[in-house]
Order: C-alpha cells, then sequence, then structure tokens
C-alpha cells in the first residue's frame, strides 16, 4: 500500500538535491555547452531518472549478493555524503572525476546528475524512508534538473558566480546535518 508522506519527500529531495548540485554544476553545464554547442536536456534528464530509480531497487539486492546489508551502506553513505558536503562547504576538491569532452547523455546523466554520491545517498534514504516517497523526490529533483540544463545560461547570468558560492555552501551546511543524522541512525544497528 502506497503511503506518502510529505515530510519523508521534503527531507529526500533536499537531501538529493544538494548531492545531485545541480545549481553548483551550471559551470560545468556551461562549458560542455559552449565546446559542443548543444545539450539534450530531455534524454539526459529522463535518463538520469531512470538510472536512479532503477538504482534504488536494484541497489540493494546487489548489496546482498556481496553480503552488505542496507545499514552498513548507509554508514557507508553518510560518511560519502560528510566529505561531499565539506567539499561543498569549504569549497575544495578532495575527489574530481575527469570532465567529460562531449555534452551527451553519458556525461551528464551519469556521472553529472546520477553519479556515485547520488547512488550512494539513494541507498542511504532506502533505509530509512519508503520507496515511494524517494521516487517522488527523484522525480522532482529530475523536474528542476531538466529545468536548470534548460535554462542554464539564464540562471549563471542571474545568481553570477556569488550566488552560485552561496547556494552550494547553504545545501553543503544541510547535507553535512544529514550526514550525521544518517549516520547516527544507522550505526546501533551494526552493533
Amino acid at each position: 500500500m502506497i503511503q506518502l508522506n510529505f515530510k519523508e519527500i521534503a527531507t529526500a529531495s533536499m537531501v538529493l538535491f544538494a548531492v545531485i548540485d545541480i545549481v553548483g554544476s551550471v559551470p560545468i553545464i556551461i562549458s560542455l555547452r559552449n565546446k559542443v554547442g548543444h545539450i539534450q536536456s530531455e534524454k539526459a534528464s529522463l535518463v538520469a531518472g531512470m538510472i536512479m530509480i532503477l538504482f534504488l531497487f536494484v541497489g540493494e539486492s546487489i548489496l546482498k549478493l556481496i553480503g552488505i546489508d542496507v545499514n552498513s551502506f548507509a554508514v557507508a553513505g553518510a560518511i560519502v555524503i560528510f566529505f561531499l558536503a565539506i567539499e561543498m562547504i569549504l569549497g575544495i576538491t578532495l575527489y574530481k572525476d575527469d570532465e567529460p569532452e562531449t555534452a551527451s547523455i553519458v556525461p551528464i546523466a551519469f556521472p553529472l546528475i546520477a553519479g556515485a554520491g547520488t547512488m550512494t545517498s539513494l541507498l542511504s534514504l532506502r533505509a530509512e524512508y519508503r520507496v515511494e516517497n524517494i521516487i517522488v523526490a527523484v522525480i522532482f529533483n529530475i523536474l528542476i534538473v531538466y529545468l536548470v540544463l534548460k535554462s542554464s545560461k539564464k540562471i549563471e547570468h542571474f545568481l553570477g558566480k556569488n550566488g552560485l558560492s552561496i547556494i552550494r555552501k547553504v545545501f553543503g551546511v544541510i547535507l553535512l546535518a544529514i550526514a550525521v543524522k544518517l549516520f547516527t541512525a544507522n550505526i546501533h544497528e551494526l552493533f
């Protein structure tokens, strides 16, 4: 039976928004658009959404196959999210993927939108929230991703570098608090 919970949807949406960091990725998107001329916003958004929802269902099975429970993955995910938040807050780079050379579904949908941090967050959220609420949060975030991809030049011009930096830091702090909550909620299940 489907039980939608606004609080769970809102929290999961904020976690995914902060991890995906599509607003903070606007400079990368602009750079890709300048290199290749056109980004397929619709396809990139749909593929990213499908990857995320598929991983939400299959990810746990993959973990069971290799003998890892969701709580262990949630604790590991909380640590990864913690370091992502530190990167966002301090403006440092602890891990950097190579910047893709072409703007197609692969570099935009994966790993820019549905990357390692997003996958980790999805399974961490799955340990705490109902699946239907996470799916609504994924769909909500994919809509935001689509709108940002479509209007990335306008957003960059409107917010400027300082505006993008402020948004990134604010969501970094939110993400840090969520990482601490995920860690504390799941660590006791391991002992």
